[in-house]
Order: structure tokens, then C-alpha cells, then sequence
């Protein structure tokens, strides 16, 4: 090949090892607050899902801050969480489901690689299971894809990795 292709990859991950340690101190902040004393409010994690579990929908928004706060203090995007509705639940409490987002959704990929697409820049967009491989001669296309990616807002954290000069 005569011709140098560039390439990075656009994905969406969470490093779960700092979801895992926004959880614990989540917890923690919990179960040493005044106002929770004697609150069934708890915090469980099941890999993929976290679930909030309090008393009333005033003491869980209190739960969600505080898991917010705690989330953003260890770099992690808030746009990683995906809030399920609060619903009721055993023991006159409520709970709410929080999805954690790890790569991006097909048709999301299919939205971004159509965005690039109608660029005009030189450059080709494929996605490649849950994340999306930008390649192009011109390094300066693709800088401007990635500035493109970054000023639009697709409701999901987005990083550029594995940046290939050929």
C-alpha cells in the first residue's frame, strides 16, 4: 500500500473498577448520613445494572445525588448512566434501576457514521460491533471527525482510542 492510512476508533466504555469504587464510597456516605438513619436505603450493583432502593421519591433523588457526586469525583461520565423509572417497591419503598452504558448501540453507530458521512471529509466510517472505526489519508479529517463527534451530543460518553498512523 503506496498511500499512509490513519485510523482511530470512536467507543463508549466505563471503567467499571470506578464505578465499582463510586458505589462503595456511595454506600458508605449512606449508611453514615444523619438523614438516612433508620432508612432502608441501599445501593445494589449486579455487574451491568445498579439498583436504588429507598424509602420515598424525596430520599431516593437524595440516593441519586449523592451516587452522582460520587461518580463525578472519579472521572466518570454521567452520561454512562441510564435511569430506568422509579417504581414501587416491597416494604413501603421505592426503587429505580440505573443501566450502565458500555458501547455503542447500533443505531446510535449507524446516527454517528451517517453525521460523518455528511462531512464531505475524505475519510470512511464502519462500525465494528459496539464501537466505530474512523480511517482516512488526511490526519486533519480526522481531527475534524473526532471535533464533529465531540460537539455533538449523543446522550453517551464517547472516547477516541487505539489512534493508528499507517
Amino acid at each position: 500500500m503506496a498511500s499512509k492510512e490513519n485510523s482511530f476508533d470512536i467507543v463508549s466504555e466505563v471503567d467499571m473498577q470506578e464505578i465499582d469504587n463510586a458505589l462503595n464510597q456511595a454506600r458508605r456516605e449512606i449508611q453514615t448520613r444523619f438523614d438516612f438513619k433508620g432508612s432502608k436505603s441501599e445501593i445494589k450493583f449486579d455487574g451491568k445494572t445498579v439498583t436504588l432502593i429507598s424509602d420515598d421519591d424525596f430520599k431516593l433523588k437524595n440516593v441519586v445525588d449523592i451516587l452522582e457526586s460520587k461518580a463525578i469525583k472519579r472521572g466518570i461520565d454521567l452520561k454512562a448512566f441510564k435511569y430506568g423509572k422509579v417504581e414501587t417497591a416491597a416494604g413501603d419503598t421505592v426503587r429505580q434501576s440505573v443501566e450502565i452504558i458500555q458501547g455503542i448501540e447500533t443505531d446510535l453507530g449507524k446516527q454517528i457514521v451517517k453525521d460523518i458521512k455528511n462531512t464531505k471529509l475524505k475519510v470512511q466510517a464502519s462500525i465494528q460491533g459496539d464501537k466505530l472505526r474512523v480511517s482516512g489519508k488526511n490526519r486533519d479529517d480526522l481531527q475534524a471527525v473526532i471535533k464533529l463527534v465531540k460537539e455533538k451530543d449523543y446522550k453517551v460518553p464517547l472516547q477516541f482510542t487505539n489512534y493508528r498512523s499507517g
